[in-house]
């Protein structure tokens, strides 16, 4: 499920260079988030860095685009098809992931 921005959103700029899918940027009224680019951070941290970083909590799932992580797996390493060391946690088995608590 990609990762949504809601109203609430100050426009504060935190969550952009937090995302290591350059899938945030500034909309013309509040940040948004490019579901196709947005891997939820699997593959890179074990929970979204937006949300950890957001000071009102507005980056929360988006219901209506519900993935696995086997998905946003396959995402990121499309996204990222030169990171050696992404690929080879994912060959391991090791790479982070919010679905890995």
């Amino acid at each position: 499920m990609a990762t949504r921005i809601t109203d609430d959103c100050i426009n504060c700029g935190a969550c952009e260079p937090e995302c290591p899918n350059d899938a945030i940027y500034r909309g013309d009224i509040i940040y948004e988030i490019e579901p196709a680019l947005c891997t939820e951070c699997v593959g890179f941290h074990g929970r979204e860095a937006c949300q950890a970083v957001c000071p009102v909590a507005c980056c929360l799932p988006d219901p209506s685009r519900v993935e696995t992580e086997a998905t946003l797996l396959k995402r990121a390493l499309t996204l990222h098809s030169n990171d050696a060391e992404l690929k080879a946690a994912a060959a391991a088995d090791t790479f982070p992931s919010r679905f890995r608590k």
